[in-house]
């Protein structure tokens, strides 16, 4: 089975929904899908189809690099880790690659919450993917 056959149904949501700039293409047995998703809820929605064709995101055949056009006005969030930095991850999990990290203490804006646990986030710097909810505390 093609790889854009194996993930039509994700490559057809990125489509309807709007994300800007996509590119799909296959290299070296590896499908690469990025793009500008146009929020936060329609990346959820990606990952989450995503991981229904592919639970543990165990195969390694796609590389989603896909990001939100513009930030919604979000919460302000500070980094509550004990001493050290939070890793940033391209997807909603440890087993993702980490993109960024944030350091101690520094504030992040929210993009949305993927679930109780991950949520979309993006530094002052631009680095943006998913965090781990527990060590992030809304700024009041």
């Amino acid at each position: 089975m093609a790889l854009q056959d194996k993930y039509k149904e994700l490559i057809d949501a990125a489509k309807s929904a709007g994300t800007s700039n996509l590119q799909v293409n296959e290299q070296d047995g590896v499908l690469h899908i990025d793009g500008e998703a146009p929020s936060g809820a329609v990346k959820d929605q990606l990952w989450d189809i995503y991981g229904k064709i592919d639970p543990n995101f165990l195969t390694g055949d796609v590389v989603m690099n896909i990001n939100v056009a513009t930030a919604v006005a979000g919460a302000k969030l500070k980094v509550t880790t004990e001493s050290t930095n939070l890793n940033i991850r391209k997807g909603p999990g440890t087993d993702q690659p980490i993109v960024g990290k944030a350091a101690h203490g520094e504030t992040v804006s929210l993009i949305s919450k993927q679930s109780d646990q991950w949520w979309l986030i993006r530094t002052d710097g631009g680095a943006e993917g998913y965090a781990s909810a527990t060590y992030l505390t809304p700024v009041e």
